[in-house]
């Protein structure tokens, strides 16, 4: 699976944004999901998850009320809409596949990574 994510970009504070990440290769549907970030200086940490059917969702408790994590299977893409963005949340978002198919807030689960997308929010 190869994984491209998209949609980054500098946003005020309480402002929002929309993240894609678009997959090929191997059939999507059959995995998991998930979103990753990691600011400057900092270790990667655990955003939103996403099982293989969309019918279960996971989220840090940073991000919970805030951001929304969605898939759409026959587009192969996965979504993270963030809204009420806050400094905190600069960051690079990475997006992830798991074969596992469950989601899961565990990096080390995911056997698939895409390149970042570079989210910026201005105070």
């Amino acid at each position: 699976v190869q994984l491209q994510a998209s949609g980054g970009g500098l946003v005020q504070r309480g402002g929002s944004l929309r993240l894609s990440c678009a997959a090929s290769g191997r059939t999507f549907s059959n995995y998991a999901t998930g979103w990753f970030r990691q600011a400057a200086g900092k270790e990667r940490e655990f955003v939103a998850a996403i099982n293989w059917s969309g019918g279960s969702t996971y989220y840090a408790n940073s991000v919970k009320g805030r951001f929304t994590i969605a898939r759409d299977n026959a587009k192969n893409t996965t979504y993270l809409q963030m809204n009420s963005l806050k400094s905190d949340d600069t960051a690079v978002y990475y997006c992830a596949a798991d074969f596992a198919g469950l989601g899961t807030p565990r990096a080390v689960e995911y056997e698939y990574w895409g390149q970042g997308t570079l989210v910026t929010v201005s105070s």
